[in-house]
C-alpha cells in the first residue's frame, strides 16, 4: 500500500473525530446524556489513536541503523496494537463503567434536540471519514471479502481506521436509539444502556485489531501468491535440484525479509553457484519489489535435513522438565 494513501486516511479519520469529540463534549455536558458522554469519549479516543498510527508511520520509515539492521517497520505493528489496547481499556472500558452508572441512577436527558442533531452531524462526518477509508480499502482488495482481506493485509493502518469508524458509525446509531426510545418511552435507563452497548462494541472491536495486529507483530508470512511465485522463479534457475526450506516474514507493509535453502545439481562448481545465486536475488526482488531482503544459501538436501535434525534435538534438550 502507498503510504500516502494511507496518511490521507488517517488524517481524514483524525481531523472529523476531533470536530466530532468535541461537539459531543458540549452536547454531553448540555444534556446530561450518558449515551453522548460515551461517544465523545469514543470519539477523543479515536483522535488520539490516529495520533499514534502517524507516529508509528513515521517512526517504521526510520532507516536501518547498526542497531536495528533490519530497519523499524514493526513500529508500526506496535503502534496499532496499542491503539487497539487503548480502544479496549478507554473507550470500551469508560463507556460500560459510565452506562451502568446511569442504569444505576437514570438520568432524564434534556433538551434532546440537542443530542439529535449533534448525532446527525457526527454521523455525517464519519460517513465522510468511513467511506474514504472503505474506497481505499477495497481499491487495494478489489477481489476479495472484508474479512478475508483483513486476514491477508499485512497493513494494519486502513484495516485499524476502517474498523475504527465502522465501530463509531454503529455507536452513533446506537446513542441515537438509546436516547430516542428512552424519551418516548419515558424510560431514561435506556440512555445508560445505549451506553453499555456502545462499550461492548467497542471491545468487540478492540480484541477483533488486537487478534490481527498481535499476528503482524510476532512475524507473517508472505500471502501464498508470493511464496508459489518465489518458488517458480527458484524452480526455473538452471541448475536448481530442489527448494529445501523457503521462509518469509513481514518486517513491515512493504517490507519482506525471504530466506532460501537450495539444493544445487552437483555440476555447478563454486562460480556457478554464486552466479545463480546473484540471478535469482535480481529476479526476485524484480519481481516482488516488496522483498527488500534476500538470502540464499546453499544446502545439499541431506545436510538440510541433518541441520534441522540438530535443531530438534537441541530445543528438545533444553525444554523443562514437565511434572
Amino acid at each position: 500500500m502507498a503510504a500516502g494513501s494511507s496518511k490521507i486516511v488517517v488524517y481524514a479519520a483524525l481531523a472529523g473525530n476531533l470536530l466530532i469529540a468535541v461537539t459531543k463534549f458540549g452536547a454531553s455536558a448540555f444534556t446530561g446524556s450518558s449515551a453522548m458522554l460515551s461517544e465523545a469519549v469514543h470519539s477523543l479516543v479515536d483522535t488520539g489513536n490516529q495520533g499514534l498510527i502517524l507516529y508509528g508511520m513515521k517512526r517504521a520509515s526510520t532507516p536501518p541503523d547498526e542497531k536495528h539492521p533490519f530497519g523499524y517497520g514493526k513500529e508500526l505493528y506496535f503502534w496499532t496494537f496499542l491503539v487497539a489496547i487503548i480502544i479496549f481499556a478507554v473507550g470500551a472500558g469508560v463507556s460500560i463503567y459510565e452506562g451502568i452508572e446511569k442504569i444505576h441512577q437514570p438520568q432524564i436527558v434534556t433538551d434532546a434536540w440537542v443530542n439529535y442533531l449533534v448525532l446527525g452531524v457526527s454521523i455525517a462526518l464519519e460517513s465522510v471519514a468511513w467511506g474514504i477509508a472503505y474506497k481505499t480499502f477495497r481499491r487495494l482488495n478489489p477481489d476479495t471479502g472484508i474479512l478475508a482481506a483483513v486476514r491477508r493485509s499485512k497493513d494494519p493502518v486502513l484495516f485499524t481506521v476502517l474498523f475504527e469508524d465502522t465501530a463509531a458509525m454503529l455507536g452513533l446509531f446506537v446513542a441515537f436509539a438509546g436516547i430516542g426510545l428512552g424519551q418516548v418511552l419515558e424510560m431514561p435507563v435506556l440512555d445508560g444502556v445505549a451506553s453499555v452497548g456502545i462499550g461492548l462494541i467497542l471491545a468487540v472491536t478492540a480484541v477483533f485489531l488486537a487478534y490481527e495486529c498481535k499476528g503482524l507483530l510476532v512475524g507473517e508470512g508472505a500471502v501464498p501468491e508470493v511464496i508459489a511465485g518465489v518458488r517458480e522463479i527458484v524452480a526455473a534457475e538452471k541448475g536448481v535440484l530442489s527448494v529445501n526450506e523457503l521462509l518469509t516474514m513481514h518486517l513491515g507493509p512493504e517490507d519482506i525479509l525471504l530466506n532460501i535453502s537450495i539444493d544445487f545439481t552437483e555440476d555447478l562448481d563454486a562460480d556457478g553457484v554464486e552466479a545463480a545465486i546473484s540471478r535469482l536475488e535480481a529476479r526476485i526482488k524484480s519481481q516482488y519489489p516488496e522483498i527488500t531482503r534476500v538470502f540464499i544459501e546453499a544446502q545439499s538436501w541431506g545436510g538440510h535435513l541433518k541441520a534441522e535434525k540438530a535443531t530438534t534435538q537441541a530445543a528438545e534438550s533444553e525444554e523443562p522438565p514437565t511434572a
